[in-house]
């Protein structure tokens, strides 16, 4: 039998943690494992189970969920923290992915979306669809990006073509898209993006975008 997927809910209201153990509990691979209901909570409980994934509410007394992400993925290196929000809460959404979260979902997902969400985090992937990466980087597209050089701090630079790839990568192209702009096979630019990756030191399009800006790369 697959191990199950050990899951830590955090949330300060107790309703809602009621709501997501419930709809959680009906998955046969899924279990919650803690709960907690702030930030400080949060990382004490996560220090105890070392659970999978964790669901992290972003408005919270005392410690928010931001400073939590960014607190538990500086000590955990392992750590996958999906963050839950409201339409309200874009500001602390940009935040919460530059504290390290692997994605966002909005309370309102569906219980089967859920699921899947956290399934596909558990595995080592990020949960940035193509619009909500556009609703991102649109928003970060209004900042004006740091006055750093080119390349500086990377340990292994990026190639011309990579840069390239990159910057058409953070106004949101799909590798389709990419390789029709570049006049590149499909399956380079997902070589050349996993290279991008690698060097940047991130894990999925919205982060390596939001490096990308700082780098200057993005205008």
């Amino acid at each position: 039998m697959t191990p199950s997927i050990r899951l830590l809910l955090v949330d300060d209201q107790r309703l809602m943690r009621d709501g997501l153990r419930t709809i959680l509990e009906l998955e046969p691979d899924l279990e919650v494992v803690g709960e907690a209901e702030n930030g400080q909570a949060g990382l004490d409980a996560f220090e105890e189970l070392l659970p999978d994934v964790v669901l992290m509410d972003i408005r919270m007394p005392g410690m928010d969920g931001v400073e939590a992400t960014r607190r538990m993925v500086e000590r955990w290196l392992e750590a996958r923290v999906i963050i839950l929000t409201t339409f309200d809460d874009d500001e602390y959404i940009f935040e919460g992915l530059r504290a390290g979260a692997l994605g966002y979902l909005l309370k309102d997902v569906s219980g089967r979306e859920l699921a899947e969400a956290i399934r596909k985090v558990a595995a080592g992937g990020a949960l940035i669809e193509p619009s909500v990466a556009r609703k991102v980087l649109a928003e970060f597209s209004r900042l004006e990006p740091a006055a750093r050089p080119l390349n500086d701090g990377l340990p292994d630079p990026l190639s011309e073509r990579e840069i390239e790839v990159l910057e058409l990568l953070g106004q949101g192209l799909s590798n389709k898209q990419i390789a029709a702009k570049l006049y590149l096979a499909e399956g380079t630019v997902k070589n050349y993006i996993s290279n991008i990756f690698n060097k940047l030191g991130v894990s999925d399009r919205t982060q390596a975008a939001l490096r990308a800006r700082e780098l200057g790369v993005l205008r």
